[in-house]
């Protein structure tokens, strides 16, 4: 009685303290999750990239507070620069063939482990699946540099294991051969680094994408008599769409980089600038030549390039419907 009789007492909030007490939920919550991480955003990224592009636009070198206003001289300079020209060239190349190649080696290692078991009764992988998961994902543990020391030393053209193991299989031409320091062979021995670095990564992430495809799904297409190939391309790719398209761009950003690996296995670029690329120009500008302004243009370029291939790739896997698939899986 007690408590009825308080409850009926108490006075009801009005309709205007009501609404009052809305738009104050509503105004914390816009400052903490929306004004709050754009203000984050203004201040500490695009503020930088405002600065470095004024920067761009100056003879600024670096060490001091004198910079003239130079206007596009130093686009149009870099433009004209043949260096710059094979780094970009060499850059373009990087983003054009490793992601391709570490994302199909990756898939199809990744259905192999996932998909690949005994072709009667449920559907299942390897035996053995996390062994290989783990033998793949292992290069990815290790530092770039570190990854990079190595394979100089496997490279090495007079006591590094490659050329040793060729020799030992009657390959006598190959007894001295300088993989990273002729220039037909330089950016592809490079390449091959990065991707034995990289290839695990995505492995893991393929099979977590593919254990997420319910079973029935596979064993109605065993059923109609699909086979492994068929089923690899008609039923996962399409369902795993979403998961490659995020891989491309980001893989994409990885390679377009490279820094790590590049600076190691070819410091000044490889031969006749066969292995330089864009960061290890913009690098060298920088700190070797003293010319930031000059390296501030080329960090701008480069982050045009960046927005440009993920416009591309965005662009063609909405082609494909990845954002379709992507949307109906959400």
């Amino acid at each position: 009685m007690t408590t009825s009789h308080t409850t009926v007492g108490r006075p009801r909030p009005r309709a205007a303290d009501r609404r009052r007490t809305i738009r104050v939920q509503r105004a914390t919550f816009i400052v903490a999750f929306l004004v709050l991480p754009v203000t984050v955003f203004v201040v500490f990224i695009a503020s930088p990239f405002l600065q470095a592009f004024y920067y761009s636009l100056t003879d600024w070198r670096g060490f001091s507070q004198d910079m003239n206003f130079v206007g596009l001289a130093n686009f149009t300079s870099m433009f004209g620069d043949p260096v710059f020209l094979a780094a970009l060239r060499n850059s373009l190349l990087l983003c054009l063939v490793l992601p391709t190649a570490v994302l199909a080696a990756a898939f199809l290692i990744a259905f192999t482990v996932t998909a690949g078991g005994p072709s009667v009764g449920h559907v299942r992988g390897l035996r053995g699946g996390g062994f290989y998961r783990i033998i793949t994902f292992f290069p990815y543990t290790i530092p770039a540099i570190v990854v990079g020391l190595i394979w100089a030393q496997v490279y090495d053209p007079t006591r590094g294991l490659l050329n040793s193991v060729l020799t030992g299989l009657g390959f006598t031409e190959f007894a001295s051969f300088a993989w990273l320091g002729d220039a037909d062979t330089a950016m592809a021995a490079s390449m091959f680094v990065i991707f034995w670095a990289l290839v695990g990564f995505y492995v893991v992430l393929f099979i977590a994408a593919i254990k997420g495809i319910p079973g029935e799904t596979y064993e109605a297409a065993r059923l109609d008599g699909a086979g492994r190939a068929r089923t690899a391309w008609s039923i996962t790719l399409p369902q795993i769409l979403a998961s490659i398209q995020s891989s491309y761009v980001y893989l994409g950003l990885m390679v377009i980089d490279s820094f790590g690996f590049m600076m190691v296995l070819n410091p000044q670029g490889g031969p006749a600038y066969s292995t330089l690329t864009l960061t290890q120009y913009l690098y060298m500008t920088a700190f070797t030549k003293g010319q930031f302004g000059d390296a501030t243009a080329m960090g701008v370029f480069l982050a045009l390039v960046i927005l440009i291939y993920s416009g591309i790739i965005f662009g063609i896997f909405r082609l494909l419907g990845g954002d379709r698939r992507r949307g109906a899986g959400a």
